[in-house]
C-alpha cells in the first residue's frame, strides 16, 4: 500500500492459519484506511513495526492502538463513537532500542517478531539513522528494508545521525549477504517500482556497486534539501 504524500509504502502480512497480523511503517494519513483494511481481510493486528524515526511523515501506529471502527450496520441509529470498541487492543508498536525513540517494544538484531507461525527476524541496518532495521522472512525469502536499501538507490546520511560508511557496510555485508533471489520491500519508491531483489540490487543499485571509498563520496555530494517538516514529524514519531 502507498502513501502518495510521502512516497512511503507500508506492508500488511498475515499468518493464514491464525489471522495475527503486522504492519510495517504505517503513515499517520493512511492509518484508518490501513484499519479497514486489516478488519475486512478478518486480521488480529499484533504489532505495528518502524524500520526507524522517519523524517517525511508521521507514522501510523499511535493511531492505529487506539482507532475504533464501527461495524457497518442497516440500522438508522449511529452508535457513538464512544461506544465502539477499540478495533485493536493488543497491539504494539516497535522501534530499534538504538532509534532513541518510545515504544511498547524495543527490538535488536537477532530478535523476532512472532505472529501466529509466522515471524520476521530483526536486522541491524544502520547508516541512514542509528536506529534502522529490516525485517527478514526467512520462510517466504524476503526483506523489508526501510530507508537503509531503496530500488536502485539507498536512503540519505545526511541527517538523523546518518553516516555514509555505516551504512555502506549496512547494506554489504547485512542485506547483500542474503540469497540473490530474496525480495526486497522498500520504504519508499518515487517511480511506483514496488519491488526488487538482493541479486538485482546488487547487480544494478548504482550507488552499492561502487567501492566503499566511492560511495562515501557519492552520498557526501548529494547535497539535497532538507524534509520540510523534518523536526515535527521527528518529534512526533519518537513516541509511538
Amino acid at each position: 500500500m502507498i502513501e502518495f504524500a510521502s512516497s512511503t509504502y507500508t506492508y500488511i502480512l498475515g499468518c493464514s492459519a491464525t489471522r495475527k497480523a503486522v504492519i510495517i511503517d504505517p503513515v499517520l494519513e493512511t492509518a484508518h484506511r490501513d484499519a479497514q483494511i486489516i478488519r475486512e481481510l478478518d486480521l488480529d493486528l499484533m504489532y505495528g513495526l518502524n524500520t526507524h524515526v522517519h523524517a517525511d511523515h508521521v507514522t501510523g501506529t499511535a493511531v492505529l492502538k487506539t482507532v475504533r471502527l464501527a461495524k457497518l450496520s442497516s440500522s438508522k441509529f449511529k452508535i457513538p463513537e464512544s461506544l465502539v470498541p477499540q478495533a485493536f487492543p493488543s497491539m504494539k508498536s516497535v522501534l530499534a532500542a538504538s532509534s532513541g525513540g518510545k515504544a511498547d517494544l524495543h527490538v535488536k538484531e537477532g530478535d523476532k517478531i512472532k505472529f501466529g507461525h509466522e515471524h520476521l527476524d530483526v536486522l541491524a541496518t544502520p547508516g541512514h539513522t542509528d536506529g534502522c532495521i529490516s525485517y527478514v522472512s526467512h520462510a517466504h525469502r524476503m526483506v523489508f528494508t526501510g530507508d537503509a536499501l531503496l530500488i536502485r538507490g539507498c536512503g540519505r546520511t545526511d541527517f538523523q545521525q546518518g553516516n555514509p560508511r555505516t551504512l555502506y557496510r549496512s547494506i554489504s555485508d547485512k542485506i547483500f549477504t542474503l540469497p540473490d533471489d530474496y525480495l526486497v520491500y522498500v520504504g519508499h519508491n518515487y517511480e511506483g517500482i514496488l519491488q526488487s531483489s538482493v541479486g538485482e540490487e546488487k547487480k544494478y543499485n548504482p550507488r552499492l556497486t561502487k567501492s566503499e571509498e566511492d560511495f562515501v563520496k557519492i552520498m557526501k555530494e548529494l547535497n539535497l534539501d532538507y524534509p520540510k517538516q523534518i523536526v515535527q514529524y521527528g518529534k512526533n514519531n519518537e513516541a509511538h
